[in-house]
Parts: structure tokens; sequence; C-alpha cells
């Protein structure tokens, strides 16, 4: 780490990238130096993409930004943070909804690392209402054109895993 720079770590299962991720991603670089999106391999989670698959979506989707990184993690996002140097967590704000989960998780996290701070940031409002959850649901039920919601890449694997092919 070089003297000075700040350095954030933007946690997450990822599965898959939006747009709505892509947008916080080139927000949190307005306030930090360098950004490591960490995809978690949280076992108890079950995902559809592999973290293998989310980290190459991600490092394609992002390969335009500067002063991103884009790693994985199994261990505590706080000892991951530290770990890498971090001075804070990025997280997204989309609804009044996100609140509680974030503040109780902010919170734990605090009392866990008193020194990492947590960033929340919202997507711009045309990303506000996408959610990972909401588009693997619109896939399983027969939507095909995914374009405004997610990059190329991300659109063809996801209705691949639904045995589609993009329009």
């Amino acid at each position: 780490m070089s003297s000075g720079e700040r350095i954030a770590i933007y946690p997450g299962s990822f599965d898959p990238p939006t747009y709505g991720h892509i947008d916080l991603i080139e927000r949190a670089l307005h306030v930090v130096d360098k950004l490591i999106v960490a995809v978690a391999e949280n076992a108890e989670k079950e995902c559809l993409f592999s973290v293998e698959e989310r980290v190459e979506m991600l490092r394609e989707a992002t390969s335009h930004v500067k002063g991103v990184e884009v790693a994985s993690f199994d261990t505590l996002t706080v000892d991951y943070a530290r770990e890498r140097g971090a001075i804070a967590l990025i997280r997204g704000l989309r609804a009044v909804s996100d609140f509680e989960y974030e503040l109780q998780l902010a919170l734990m996290n605090r009392k866990l690392a008193p020194s990492i701070e947590t960033i929340y940031l919202a997507p711009s409002q045309d990303h506000i209402f996408l959610s990972s959850s909401l588009l693997k649901e619109i896939v399983m039920f027969g939507g095909e054109n995914l374009s405004d919601f997610v990059p190329p890449k991300v659109e063809r694997m996801l209705l691949e895993k639904h045995g589609k092919t993009s329009t």
C-alpha cells in the first residue's frame, strides 16, 4: 500500500453483477483511491454463478474503471478489509427496506473493527430498483432482454444459465 492511499472494500455476492453495482463502483472511486470489489464465497448462500464466474464478470464489467481490483474472499468482511489495508467498507442502499439490515451490519462491523468505516452510497435513479434477485427471477419467468440492467457478458451468461441465448 502506498503512503496515504485510501482503500475501500465493496463486498457482496454480485450474483450476478448489475449496472447498479457498476454505478456504485464508479461512485465509490470519488471517495477512495482504490476499490477492491470483493466477491463473497458464502457457502450458506445458494448462488447461481460460481465465485470464479462472478469475479470474471466483474473484471470485464469494470475493466474501464481505473483504481478497481476484483477479488474473492471467504472470511469475515472486516478481517478481509484489515488484511487488505482498507479504511472503509462501501455498501449500497436502494430503499428504506435495506437500511435496517445495513445498519445492523455496520454496527457489528464497527464493534469488530472500530478503525474501518462504513460508507453508504445510493445508486443513480436509473438503477435504484435493480437487484440481482429480481433479474434472476425475470429470466426464470421468460424475460430475455436484460441489456438495460446488466453488461453484455453478464446478460449472455445469465441467459445461458437458463438455457436461452441473448437476443
